[in-house]
């Protein structure tokens, strides 16, 4: 059985080599949906039961884990020093600094990386984190996918 929650978030970021509009400092409404996979949970009388996993659990362990350090940040580049020094002059600006060039594919690979260990199997039921797609708009995506 497969099961997913979507999630919003907002933030900033640029792709310094970029050739087009997205090598100047700009936002997104990100979504990121998180797919896990499961047996149901058959335990009668546990809230769980009937479920792969409760989607208030996906959403809070998403949220404590990612979302919540990522929006309304802005995703920079560690390599792109002009905008890290920048961004270090704004008081209490929320940044997140990154190893990584901040495109979808690069930033939802590292969301996968971060919740593979964060949904863990503890009824038995074989849960794991299958998928997790990035929507950087409405019309473009990227998926970390197990292999």
């Amino acid at each position: 059985m497969l099961i997913t929650r979507r999630l919003e978030f907002d933030a900033g970021h640029r792709i310094p080599d970029h050739r087009s509009q997205c090598r100047h400092l700009h936002g997104h409404r990100y979504a990121i949906e998180i797919t896990l996979s499961g047996n149901i949970i058959a335990q009668p009388g546990d809230p769980a039961n009937g479920m792969v996993m409760d989607f208030s659990e996906i959403k809070t362990l998403a949220r404590r884990h990612l979302v919540d350090l990522w929006d309304h940040a802005f995703l920079a580049y560690e390599g792109d020093n002009a905008v890290v020094d920048f961004l270090n002059t704004l008081p209490g600006h929320k940044t997140v600094v990154l190893d990584c060039i901040p495109t979808a594919e690069n930033l939802v690979e590292r969301a996968f990386a971060i919740l593979d260990g964060v949904y863990k199997d503890t009824y038995g039921n074989a849960l794991r984190l299958e998928r997790v797609r990035l929507y950087e708009t409405p019309n473009c995506w990227a998926d970390a996918v197990r292999s």
